[in-house]
């Protein structure tokens, strides 16, 4: 087993960046000036087993669009940070409320505003198309691009080497 997979056993809960991670590189405006997105449905349906499989996980973005709100709401997941200028300071506190350490965090972004967090967390991870200074601090580059399939990519890796992906239900550490 190579070392980013002992990695991942230590996993006990996710945090990820929205714009370049869970959905392309596109933003598309909407007449009304609501920003859009296009998100994966496997990244989505991945969050989701995750979260009830009993994993803590948080959303931790720049924007603040209610409909990336709304979105992981209906996927369960409870603590997203929207419109954060201080992405550290909202990581810290969701570790805090769950009783994690940073060594327990897989933490996927895809660029600069991502950089503190991604040497704070145990498992910093990225997108294939993540910028050069944080691809230089990543353990892992996904195969896959942001907002195609890079979430679903480490989330399964963690629950199938924990052995939740197929069977099991929630579990607390």
């Amino acid at each position: 087993m190579d070392n980013f997979k002992e990695e991942l056993l230590t996993v006990k809960a996710f945090a990820f960046d929205v714009d370049g991670v869970l959905s392309g590189p596109e933003v598309f405006l909407h007449p009304t000036g609501e920003l859009m997105r296009s998100m994966n449905t496997k990244d989505g349906y991945a969050l989701q087993h995750a979260v009830k499989r009993g994993y803590p996980i948080t959303i931790i973005t720049g924007g603040n669009t209610e409909s990336v709100a709304e979105r992981f709401t209906g996927l369960g997941i409870a603590d997203i940070y929207l419109g954060s200028s201080n992405k550290i300071e909202h990581f810290e506190h969701f570790m805090e409320k769950y009783d994690v350490k940073a060594s327990e965090v897989l933490y996927m972004g895809d660029d600069l505003p991502d950089y503190e967090v991604m040497k704070r967390a145990g498992v910093p991870c990225c997108p294939a198309d993540a910028v050069e200074e944080i691809k230089s601090v990543a353990h892992y580059i996904s195969p896959f691009s942001g907002g195609r399939g890079c979430v679903r990519d480490v989330i399964e890796q963690v629950l199938r080497l924990h052995g939740r992906w197929l069977d099991g239900g929630s579990f607390s550490w």
